[in-house]
């Protein structure tokens, strides 16, 4: 598998290189000028600075995960969540900046940093769905319902690189690449109690190893009120970003199947055990690529013109997941960039349950991103969605709105961003279909069935379904496109 996915990424990285050569072939006209063979001086110098800006760019674009996933610890520290010694649980709304955080279920998230020995989740019985991730937001492992416990409660045991103690039995295990992993586990609201599933999140207990016999348990911190930036919106787009990719590889070891862009990190001037100086000509670079590698990526995450985005060939809703059951975008001919591109500009962790597409999965994602007519959706716009009744899912399900620049919950005086069957849709008749508004004003007599949005912003939906059931997949069963309400 290792093997696999090394040459997978060398695969993507190749891609990338012959793209950026085919572009240059097309253009025709030939971008530099030889003399006798040989590179003139200001051809050598466009050289240079062209291939130091595509390289810039494809870095970007390949380690922004790991940016991304520094910016939950970051928030986490910033909120007193200190590494291995607390847990922070929250009902997430629009105070707390989160790509495509959602309000259905209760978060619980913690840094863990195994270079202080393996730590361990004891995890109850219950409604839970809990990952896993390294600090490159790779997946590691499954808790709860997707996991091996499925529901039902284990104990598991996180290992960090090149563990070589002994590994106790009664646990399920998980290997680590990188030192530093984000725990993130949601519970599941069972008949709309948002408090019960707080308190599920209570109960878990995570402590190292070394304190299995007499253990100090982490502590639990309800975050629900207060406003939190778990993104790396402060730093996508400019120099900080490289300042602190710099110090993720400087504190990580190697890892084996990404060296192809380690070397590629070297060539900008980001080099394990070497200090990074870019000169004021590589910061311009450097620069730029955050600027276009962050915009390319959202190209992708809103613009894509694959067909296989469409989840229904009369509607604009998408797939948010482009592979199906594949954690780290993996495909028999290689990593799909665009695919891997797409979600991490738009959310955050990885696991093979997140992308399945088969009945009786955790759950599934659409994204609303165009109305009926193909324009992008505007804040100062009043549209209407209609959902047909039952929606076909096991348990519940929701339409959340998202703010297009901070890839966050919609942040408005109503201080709500979703509707959602558990709670403002419980009562809602099963034989007609439902419709929702979303605008700057809600519909007379609608306010309970609509979302504000703000003028002058784009936005877009997410339509989750808990539990999905069969018609969710084979078309029988679709929601509408957001219709402009005149």
């Amino acid at each position: 598998m290792l093997q696999a996915r090394k040459a997978s990424f060398a695969i993507g990285l190749l891609v990338s290189s012959l793209a950026s050569a085919a572009y240059a072939q097309e253009t025709q006209k030939p971008s530099y000028t030889f003399d006798k063979g040989y590179p003139t001086p200001e051809t050598s110098a466009k050289a240079y600075q062209d291939a130091d800006l595509q390289r810039a760019i494809v870095a970007y674009r390949f380690w922004y995960p790991t940016v991304s996933v520094e910016g939950i610890f970051n928030g986490n520290r910033e909120a007193g969540l200190k590494d291995n010694e607390a847990m922070g649980a929250m009902a997430a709304g629009p105070k707390q900046l989160g790509f495509t955080l959602n309000s259905d279920t209760s978060y619980g998230a913690a840094t863990l940093d195994l270079s202080k020995g393996p730590m361990v989740i004891d995890l109850p019985e219950g409604p839970y769905i809990g990952l896993i991730d390294d600090h490159n937001q790779s997946w590691v492992l499954d808790m709860g319902l997707p996991g091996p416990d499925g529901g039902k409660g284990g104990k598991y045991l996180l290992l960090g690189p090149g563990y070589e103690g002994k590994i106790p039995d009664g646990y399920h295990v998980g290997l680590s690449p990188t030192n530093k992993v984000l725990m993130a586990v949601r519970a599941l609201p069972v008949g709309g109690d948002q408090q019960a599933a707080l308190n599920a999140l209570k109960a878990i207990k995570v402590h190292p190893l070394s304190a299995t016999g007499d253990p100090k348990q982490m502590e639990v911190i309800d975050t629900t009120g207060r406003e939190l930036d778990n993104t790396s919106l402060r730093w996508e787009d400019n120099m900080k970003f490289w300042q602190v990719l710099d110090r993720v590889i400087q504190e990580e070891p190697i890892v084996e199947q990404f060296k192809p862009m380690y070397g590629l990190l070297a060539t900008l001037g980001i080099e394990k055990g070497k200090p990074f100086a870019p000169d004021a000509r590589m910061q311009a670079i450097l620069t730029q690529a955050a600027n276009d590698g962050r915009d390319q990526m959202l190209v992708s995450a809103f613009a894509s013109n694959r067909p296989d985005r469409l989840a229904w060939p009369d509607r604009q809703w998408e797939w948010v997941g482009l592979v199906p059951g594949a954690a780290q975008f993996e495909t028999p001919s290689g990593v799909d960039l665009e695919a891997r591109d797409r979600w991490f500009a738009q959310a955050i962790v990885t696991s093979p349950a997140m992308f399945r597409r088969t009945p009786g999965a955790g759950s599934l994602y659409w994204l609303g991103v165009r109305d009926a007519t193909g324009a992008y959706l505007d804040g100062g716009k009043t549209y209407k969605l209609s959902i047909p009744q039952p929606v076909p899912g096991k348990l519940f399900w929701s339409v959340t709105a998202y703010d297009a620049q901070t890839r966050s919950e919609v942040q408005t005086d109503q201080d709500k961003a979703a509707l959602r069957s558990l709670f403002e849709l419980k009562d809602v008749n099963m034989d007609d279909p439902v419709e929702l508004y979303f605008g700057p004003k809600a519909p007379a007599g609608q306010e309970g069935r609509w979302i504000k949005t703000v003028p002058g912003r784009g936005w877009f939906a997410y339509m989750r379904i808990y539990g999905p059931e069969a018609p969710a997949f084979d078309g029988s069963w679709k929601p509408s496109d957001f219709e402009e309400v005149k």
